[in-house]
């Protein structure tokens, strides 16, 4: 019991500080090509994990563990961020992030099919209600968002439920933020390459909320997020502790309100109202997994 509310402490705070990504995206793709973005923001948490991976002796990952740290960067470091850089270009922030509200859908099914998890019929319930109710708006609203930017934001969430579920799933015996950090390195000869081909000709001409946006989804989105959230995932259940992303979009709209001044329909609080809802009885009939990190334990152990 005190480990599985633990880990839904860690999975709230993991969400709060994922809630300011799209907003920070938002800010960011309106002074640097999106692929440049989505380069130097992996580049950066990169070396910051790598250098903390070095400073206190992380033990490698297993051959064995390749892909699934590869399936993590292609879902969460690469898919995703790519993704949503690019819908943004074409949506609003506030549109964006009632996509978000699918994402604790999209983690639980790939939990049951990666993380070898089984939640009870009442929870898919109580998370089919709440991902309809949140796809419902964002399909029912004509914001400006274009068909081809609301594809790639269904796109970006299945890539980033499947990066959740596999890296959630791996960090059960490695650690959440050495998860995040093995697969930010293994990513870092693509990324950097990417970022050195897309680098930005007039540096003067990027405002500062631009370069604000990078260094948020740079530090807090690409890493510090992933600390408390894989760590959440893996000791209160992958569909459990997934299912607090559908309070994602009230925070974000709330940002997205506060620091882009962009409108938020009463409608678009309403349904987040009915999410929260979902959420608890989602709570309620989650299991907590039967295995996962002891309570008080690091989070990975050292090599020695």
């Amino acid at each position: 019991m005190q480990r599985t509310a633990e880990g839904w402490g860690n999975g709230l705070l993991g969400v709060i500080i994922f809630s300011g990504s799209l907003p920070a995206t938002r800010m960011a793709v309106l002074g640097f090509d999106p692929v440049f973005l989505t380069a130097a923001r992996a580049v950066i948490a990169g070396l910051l994990g790598a250098g903390f991976l070095a400073l206190l002796h992380e033990r490698r990952p297993r051959a064995s563990d390749l892909a699934s740290l590869a399936i993590v960067a292609v879902g969460v470091v690469i898919g995703f961020p790519l993704l949503t850089a690019l819908a943004l270009r074409q949506m609003t922030s506030a549109h964006s992030i009632v996509f978000i509200g699918l994402l604790p859908l999209a983690t639980a099914l790939f939990g049951a099919l990666r993380g070898g998890e089984r939640p009870s019929p009442a929870f898919w319930a109580f998370s089919i209600v709440g991902s309809l109710l949140v796809s419902g708006y964002a399909l029912s609203q004509s914001d400006g968002a274009s068909l081809g930017g609301d594809a790639l934001m269904v796109a970006a969430i299945l890539l980033c439920g499947l990066g959740y579920a596999e890296g959630a799933a791996l960090s059960r015996r490695l650690g959440g933020w050495q998860v995040i950090s093995w697969a930010l390195l293994l990513s870092l000869p693509v990324t950097a390459v990417l970022m050195l081909a897309t680098w930005p000709e007039a540096w003067g001409a990027v405002p500062a909320s631009a370069w604000g946006g990078l260094a948020y989804v740079s530090v807090f989105s690409m890493l510090v997020g992933f600390v408390f959230w894989y760590r959440g995932l893996a000791l209160g259940g992958i569909a459990g502790v997934g299912q607090l992303q559908l309070l994602q979009p009230f925070f974000g709209l709330a940002l997205a309100g506060l620091l882009l001044g962009e409108p938020v329909a009463p409608a678009m609080v309403a349904v987040t109202g009915l999410v929260v809802l979902c959420v608890a009885g989602a709570k309620r009939f989650a299991k907590p997994p039967s295995s996962g990190l002891p309570t008080g334990a690091p989070v990975a152990s050292p090599r020695r």
